[in-house]
C-alpha cells in the first residue's frame, strides 16, 4: 500500500496540472537551486543538531565538561537542538518528497528509519527512566552506568543515521541489480520500479518472475 502511494506521489501528483506532465516531485528534483539549498540546509543543520547531542552525551560519559552539571550543559544547548531538529525534519521531509518511491525501496533509507526509531526510543527512555534521579548525580564528574549506556546508544544511533543518509546516494545495493535474496527482501524490490534480480540473474517484479 505504501509503495503504491509513494509511486503516485513521485510520478502522478501534480502531473495533470503541469504542461509537460511532470509531477511535483519531478519539478522539485529538477530544480537545481531549490534542491541544492534544501540539501545544504539539511546537512548543515544536521551537523548542528548532532553537535549539540554530542556535547550532552560526552558530558554523560564523563569525557567533557566535567566541571559543569549535566542539567546546565543540557539547558545551554537545548534551544539549538530544538531549532536544528525542526529544520532537519522539515528539509528531510521535502527531500524525501523528491523521490519517495525510490527512497522507500532503498535499504539505506529503511535502515535509517529503523535507527531513527531506536534513537527516539532511547531519548524517551533517558527522559522518563534514567533521569528520574538525576538530582543525585547531576554534578558528578562520572555519571552512573545507566546514563553512560544511554549516551553510547545515542552517539552510536546518530552516527549510523548520518552514515546511512550518506549511503542513500550510492547505488551499490540498488533494486534491479543482482543482489542477495535478503537485500531484495529488505528493500521489497519486487514492488519497486526496477524489480528484484537475484544473483542468478532471475528478475522478479510485482507481477511475478520474468
Amino acid at each position: 500500500m505504501l509503495s503504491d502511494f509513494f509511486e503516485w506521489l513521485q510520478n502522478s501528483w501534480g502531473a495533470a496540472e503541469a504542461g509537460d506532465g511532470s509531477s511535483y516531485s519531478a519539478l522539485l528534483l529538477s530544480s537545481l537551486n531549490a534542491w541544492g539549498l534544501l540539501e545544504g540546509t539539511h546537512l548543515i543543520t544536521l551537523m548542528l543538531f548532532f553537535g549539540t547531542i554530542l556535547a550532552v552525551d560526552l558530558r554523560l560519559l564523563g569525557l567533557a565538561f566535567r566541571e559543569y552539571p549535566i542539567s546546565v550543559v543540557s539547558k545551554r544547548v537545548l534551544p539549538l537542538t530544538i531549532t536544528a531538529m525542526v529544520i532537519v525534519l522539515v528539509t528531510g521531509v521535502i527531500l524525501f518528497f523528491s523521490k519517495p518511491h525510490e527512497y522507500w525501496h532503498n535499504i539505506w533509507f529503511r535502515t535509517k528509519m529503523v535507527l531513527l526509531a531506536a534513537a527516539i526510543i532511547n531519548v524517551w527512555a533517558f527522559h522518563f527512566l534514567v533521569q528520574k534521579n538525576q538530582d543525585a548525580w547531576d554534578t558528578a564528574p562520572s555519571p552512573p552506568t545507566k546514563a553512560k549506556i544511554s549516551a553510547i546508544v545515542s552517539i552510536t544511533s546518530w552516527v549510523l543515521i548520518i552514515a546511512c543518509g550518506r549511503f542513500i546516494a550510492y547505488n551499490w545495493l540498488e533494486c534491479g541489480k543482482p543482489q542477495p535474496g535478503w537485500v531484495n527482501a529488505v528493500q521489497d524490490c519486487p514492488a519497486s520500479p526496477k524489480g528484484a534480480q537475484n544473483l542468478a540473474g532471475l528478475t522478479t517484479t510485482s507481477e511475478g518472475a520474468q
